[in-house]
């Protein structure tokens, strides 16, 4: 392939990633650029056989969310490219940390990583486990909200290891059935305490999540627990009355539907995917609702050239948009500066002033230097110590 015309195709590639040329015309002038250089097998075949060889592994959530990457993302950036998104999964940060931290080198295998809230990044700095993207490199960062970058920025000293990609809110689902919108929000965080509900209740086994409404139960700001022993109380009175503590997103929306559980600690887009079925489940976000922001994170050793062009292909706002859609998370796109269809605007979490006021989000510097103790902690009053 002659240099014009690799710099014909990078031209080309990036007015599509930035949004300048849709998807259909895009194939279509790869394909006229194909022609034209009497390549033949498909409008692909020059950047694949320039590309073949690539992979690059991407860790995400499993189940809805990581479909919606797969059809949104990774399939039209293989067909692109030329390059082999391996898929991963895991259930919670800290076994997907342990599986990272064995690898050799530390990362290894492991190359980008959908991680949740600001106190994960930071968990990965402090590891050595990051690295320094070219934001120059990466074009559609412009539309993403500052509001979410500037947190891993004030990390990183203005570097970034990773591109906030969405947002939720951990609520509080409730079968409204058995629940009504008026005691739900008469009790706000105390419905997952309600003795009426006893037997009836969820909650995910994160002990950041528990110990967060624990705070809330007892009248506490999560960010600056003043009383801990009132946490650990209230904890173990709610471990007698939880049917079960739910390891998966796929796991709580099967609890709910089922109606094994009428009330639990709940991730955003699961309910909101659960109302798309019709399920009679809403959606309480109480007083200081656990907030987070969700990045794609990027390992040390990982091959930054490759992670620049799935990221930057991540946030164009035609796939970024179709990811948020099909996984029920608002994406980090502005919507100041990229206009959201109403599919997204009616989405749990979704502010439409890209400012994000008022949303709690986990102070990184606290919980991280609690992890150890309280997690320790959690683990024996789930256990039933």
């Amino acid at each position: 392939m002659s240099q014009e015309l690799q710099d014909r195709l990078d031209r080309l590639y990036e007015d599509f990633t930035s949004g300048k040329i849709s998807r259909r015309n895009f194939i279509k002038y790869l394909g006229m650029a194909g022609a034209a250089a009497g390549l033949v097998g498909g409008p692909f075949s020059m950047l694949t056989k320039a590309q073949a060889a690539e992979t690059i592994r991407f860790d995400g959530w499993g189940g809805t969310t990581s479909e919606a990457f797969r059809k949104h993302a990774f399939d039209p950036f293989e067909k692109v490219t030329g390059v082999k998104v391996i898929d991963g999964e895991f259930g919670d940060m800290d076994t997907y940390l342990t599986r990272v931290k064995a690898s050799f080198p530390p990362g290894g295998e492991f190359n980008l990583a959908h991680l949740s809230g600001v106190f994960d990044y930071a968990r990965y700095v402090g590891l050595e486990l990051d690295t320094a993207l070219d934001e120059s490199k990466i074009p559609n960062l412009r539309y993403v909200m500052t509001a979410m970058m500037q947190p891993y920025k004030d990390i990183t000293d203005g570097k970034l290891s990773a591109v906030p990609y969405d947002l939720g809110q951990t609520g509080i689902a409730y079968n409204t059935k058995y629940i009504s919108k008026e005691k739900a929000e008469k009790l706000g965080a105390s419905l997952l305490w309600d003795k009426e509900l006893n037997g009836k209740l969820g909650s995910w086994g994160d002990w950041r999540t528990n110990i967060w409404y624990g705070a809330l139960h007892t009248g506490q700001n999560p960010n600056e627990i003043k009383d801990l022993d009132a946490v650990w109380d209230a904890l173990r009175k709610q471990r007698d009355m939880v049917k079960k503590y739910w390891a998966s997103g796929a796991e709580l929306m099967s609890l709910l539907a089922n109606e094994e559980i009428y009330a639990t600690v709940a991730w955003s887009g699961r309910v909101a995917h659960l109302q798309n079925q019709g399920e009679p489940i809403a959606f309480l976000a109480p007083d200081n609702c656990y907030s987070w922001q969700e990045c794609i994170f990027v390992l040390k050793g990982t091959d930054l050239d490759t992670a620049h062009k799935l990221l930057d292909f991540m946030l164009a706002p035609e796939a970024a948009i179709a990811v948020a859609e099909a996984q029920q998370y608002p994406p980090s796109l502005d919507p100041t500066k990229i206009e959201m269809p109403e599919s997204v605007k009616k989405l749990p979490a979704f502010d439409p002033t890209g400012q994000l006021k008022g949303y709690l989000f986990a102070d990184p510097a606290y919980w991280n230097g609690h992890q150890m103790e309280w997690a320790e902690k959690w683990d024996r009053i789930k256990a039933g110590a």
